[in-house]
């Protein structure tokens, strides 16, 4: 009997990682847009560079904490905390800092989903048949180009490219590198905005993160995302000529 009721809690306890990551972005959602803002930065800034002055390595390290708490609970703040990244630390070390932050937030919470639900889910998809079963092998043959493009393009959601692989069974490996190399571009993006907010702030204005959307900007990424699909283009092409 208390075999039995070990073997039924573990399929329960797997959930727990995941549930409180739910809990924890319901409540943030409600309770932290007003303090992860650029108010906030605003209001701070003279503190956090005296900080980093006195104390460059614990505000690094303090700073990237924060962040990966941000991804891995999917809290509001994480575009305002990628411009502090750049504001705080430089282009460079910056966007260092914003990558790596962001990647072990987005692997805690693979993680999460994988462990629980993720795990249930890809078993269920490994063992069925018909669109479900083609939309999985489909996937599997273009893993990395898929992962690329979920973060590339901009309109997905980081959490939901943080989520959705773990939910159909990617491999982690690969979800981590496309995860590292996929999320550079945006990162330099918003680090850049970054070096520049203080002088934002002289003038009384506020980042303005719609620079993603200006050609000069968004093209290349476009043009990542063209690469990124170029071998499921070149597989589907193949495919028909098959038939």
């Amino acid at each position: 009997m208390e075999q039995v009721s070990q073997g039924a809690r573990r399929p329960l306890s797997r959930h727990i990682p995941l549930a409180v990551i739910a809990v924890a972005a319901v409540i943030g959602y409600f309770t932290l847009g007003d303090l992860l803002s650029f108010d906030t930065l605003r209001e701070h800034r003279e503190a956090l560079l005296a900080f980093r002055d006195a104390n460059f390595t614990g505000l690094a390290l303090a700073f990237m904490a924060v962040y990966v708490g941000i991804v891995a609970f999917s809290l509001p703040g994480a575009a305002v905390a990628s411009v502090t990244g750049g504001f705080l630390f430089g282009l460079a070390l910056g966007t260092v800092f914003n990558v790596t932050a962001a990647s072990l937030g987005a692997v805690a919470i693979f993680l999460a989903a994988r462990w629980g639900l993720g795990r249930m889910l890809a078993q269920k998809i490994e063992t069925s048949e018909g669109t479900l079963k083609k939309i999985k092998t489909g996937l599997h043959d273009n893993e990395v180009s898929v992962l690329f493009l979920m973060r590339l393009v901009p309109v997905v959601p980081f959490f939901v490219a943080n989520l959705l692989p773990a939910l159909v069974g990617v491999r982690f490996v690969n979800f981590v590198y496309t995860t590292v190399l996929g999320i550079i571009p945006g990162a330099l993006v918003f680090t850049w905005i970054g070096v520049g907010v203080g002088e934002v702030f002289d003038r009384g204005e506020s980042p303005d993160l719609s620079l993603l959307w200006e050609p000069q900007v968004i093209g290349p990424i476009l043009g990542l995302c063209v690469l990124a699909a170029l071998p499921i283009i070149i597989k589907t092409i193949r495919g028909k000529k098959d038939v």
